[in-house]
């Protein structure tokens, strides 16, 4: 989108897409949609419109009430903003996949056929079993496919009679097939791991969730600025902290937003960088969101959080959890607001939803793709689908940025 409302190419190409999931899925949904957002609306009567002239070809048997739900980005900035640690998720923040794609080109030493990776659920069974396991599981598990592999290694090197040949021959395009496997991830999570120590990740990490889920003004701007100081992060992520910190305390009264952006200049990051902090504020400052990001952390959660660490597999780098878990887990509950997530017609269904499509204006990432899991796994009988304009990481989230402000006389002064 232009501004912050559609284009209608854009329009008619996302119209397109949802009509054909429906399609695909044998659903015609009650529609829900953000009523913060003009675009939202405008895209929910758009697929009504089409629900109601093709009638017949949405005349399905549906058992249950299925639920479109269409949302708009601009209500959770910082979840494409944040450092993630899930094996897809990773990938695709810090070497980003493009139809299932990941180009490799850039790694020292890197052989022929790697330089560009498919890393597809369905033709990689490594890949669909660790989507969505952390980055210390994937290296344990890749331990284990790498010991399978020498194992297999072995037995090929006795082959001493007629049978052992055949034998070997059956089985080598199932072998050729895992040394692929093994070759390509060892070469991804190779590649994952020295960017995480080469640009201090960990430690922009653990700022980044602290800026996301707890509030502590003065210590947390200490941090930043000794981060930014220490010259040891790139430009990108300096600028990241810094949209995080502008988001979460631009109604505070001693915020120093302009303080760090000229520590920002001073470092030498380019005026187009340190314009993106109040770019940020005008796609979805504090007057944009309806839902109060930074005051969702109840103390139950809190609590929940550090014991969750004590157990290692969810620690410090994995606190945050995206807006889309609570208003999902509220629409299963049958509590979702009716006010902010109005009906499209004067419908209001009672009986909570078991099919839900939910569809992000704006863009979608893969930490939500994984609260969707996660909700799938946890809710018997409920089957919920994600889809959005895009996926984003954030050197795309910060991108779309930039074009939606374009143009836009900015509300906000930075004071020179």
């Amino acid at each position: 989108s232009t501004g912050l409302l559609w284009v209608p190419v854009h329009l008619h190409r996302t119209l397109l897409g949802i009509i054909s999931v429906l399609l695909s899925v044998k659903k015609c949904p009650y529609i829900r949609y953000q009523s913060s957002s003009e675009m939202a609306k405008r895209l929910a009567e758009k697929v009504r419109e089409v629900l109601s002239k093709e009638s017949n070809s949405f005349d399905f048997r549906q058992e249950t009430s299925p639920v479109l739900l269409i949302l708009d980005r601009r209500d959770d900035p910082v979840t494409p903003l944040l450092n993630q640690w899930t094996y897809q998720a990773m990938v695709h923040e810090l070497l980003t996949i493009n139809n299932n794609r990941v180009n490799l080109s850039h790694v020292k030493g890197i052989s022929k056929e790697l330089k560009e990776v498919v890393l597809s659920a369905e033709h990689d069974e490594f890949y669909a079993n660790n989507l969505y396991h952390n980055f210390g599981e994937i290296g344990q598990t890749i331990k284990e496919l790498m010991d399978e592999f020498q194992k297999k290694v072995k037995k090929h090197q006795k082959v001493e009679s007629i049978a052992d040949m055949k034998t070997f021959l059956e089985t080598y395009p199932l072998f050729k097939k895992l040394s692929g496997t093994v070759s390509k991830h060892v070469t991804v999570v190779g590649e994952l791991s020295s960017l995480v120590e080469r640009h201090h990740l960990l430690q922009v990490s653990e700022l980044e969730q602290e800026l996301g889920c707890q509030t502590d003004h003065s210590v947390q701007l200490q941090k930043v600025k000794e981060l930014i100081n220490s010259q040891q992060i790139q430009e990108i992520d300096m600028v990241r902290l810094v949209m995080l910190y502008a988001l979460h305390y631009e109604k505070y009264a001693n915020n120093d937003i302009n303080g760090l952006m000229s520590l920002l200049k001073s470092k030498g990051v380019s005026e187009k960088n340190v314009k993106l902090i109040h770019n940020i504020l005008e796609y979805s400052g504090i007057n944009t969101r309806q839902n109060n990001l930074f005051d969702r952390e109840s103390v139950a959660k809190i609590t929940k959080k550090l014991f969750k660490g004590l157990s290692g597999i969810d620690n410090i780098y994995t606190q945050h959890t995206p807006l889309l878990n609570e208003t999902l887990e509220d629409l299963i509950k049958g509590k979702l607001s009716s006010q902010t997530y109005p009906y499209l017609g004067n419908t209001i269904i009672s009986k909570r939803p078991q099919d839900i499509i939910v569809f992000i204006i704006g863009g979608t990432t893969y930490e939500e793709s994984l609260t969707v899991y996660n909700l799938n796994k946890q809710n018997l009988g409920v089957k919920i689908i994600l889809g959005g304009t895009t996926v984003h990481n954030s050197q795309s989230f910060l991108e779309e940025i930039q074009c939606a402000t374009s143009g836009i006389l900015s509300k906000y002064k930075h004071n020179h």
